[in-house]
């Protein structure tokens, strides 16, 4: 193995995957408890079907959370949370449509929302190399 290879059991990939999946468990599960405040949300957004879309979702984000951190079908589960992230981030945090009051509010949660894609983005190359 090379300098720049590393063993996805080594601590921390472990650790990553475990704190990435982790968050994204806390976030899916945050959705479900308060499942009519979420839905109110997008709707609101104008999410289409929102009703089904955001528990959908939020199984994206559990499922995908959960198999990252034990490494069970990465490539699938990576992708999951990707598609999620992508089809949630412009329709949601809109920060360039809405008045200045929440825009600092939607822009944080667009650059939090591209930062999780980015670390998708980085495990399902990951797994793409096994």
């Amino acid at each position: 193995m090379s300098e720049t290879d590393t063993d996805s059991t080594e601590k921390p990939a472990l650790l990553g995957r475990v704190l990435f999946g982790s968050g994204l468990v806390a976030l899916a599960v945050r959705n479900l408890t308060n499942l009519d405040g979420r839905v109110a949300y997008a709707d609101a957004k104008g999410v289409p079907e929102a009703e089904t879309l955001v528990p959908a979702g939020s199984g994206l984000l559990l499922g995908g959370g959960l198999r990252i951190s034990v490494w069970k079908a990465p490539k699938l589960s990576a992708s999951a949370v990707a598609a999620f992230l992508i089809g949630v981030t412009p329709l949601m945090h809109d920060f360039w449509a809405v008045d200045e009051e929440e825009r600092g509010a939607e822009l944080t949660s667009f650059l939090q929302n591209i930062t999780l894609l980015g670390a998708a983005l980085a495990f399902f190359g990951r797994a793409r190399e096994e």
